[in-house]
């Protein structure tokens, strides 16, 4: 059968309005899964913050490697913010090798516990490296 004319456009309309519909379903299924994990965050410039380190087998950039390696560094301060989820960190010379521009998703809020500093007391080691408890 062959549509010819307006009979052709209404059709071709009609499809058009079907997958309109469906896409708008499909959008609004993905905004409902992807909403929850969504996090508006951002930080500023001063702040200390973990970095993210990628767990790749066989990399040892980041001190141990395989499964007890550790999947955050740091902390580290922001230097500043690149842009509106780019920002640039003070990284310490030992991972000079490392670009310090990082997105927010790499990046987890440190928050500072003073647990987290440890006190020491120098121990004067006597000649044959003993020392009075």
């Amino acid at each position: 059968m062959k549509y010819l004319g307006l009979k052709l456009v209404q059709k071709t309309n009609e499809a058009m309005d079907k997958i309109k519909a469906r896409m708008l379903a499909l959008q609004s299924t993905q905004k409902r899964y992807a909403n929850p994990k969504h996090k508006d965050t951002t930080f500023q410039v001063g702040e200390h913050v973990f970095l993210r380190v990628s767990l790749m087998k066989g990399i040892t950039r980041f001190r141990k490697r395989g499964k007890l390696s550790s999947k955050f560094i740091g902390p580290f301060q922001i230097l500043e913010k690149v842009k509106h989820i780019v920002y640039r960190l003070a990284l310490p010379p030992s991972l000079s090798a490392i670009h310090n521009v990082f997105d927010i998703s790499m990046l987890r809020k440190y928050v500072s516990d003073l647990t987290h500093i440890l006190s020491y007391e120098a121990l004067e080691l006597q000649s044959n490296l003993s020392y009075k408890e």
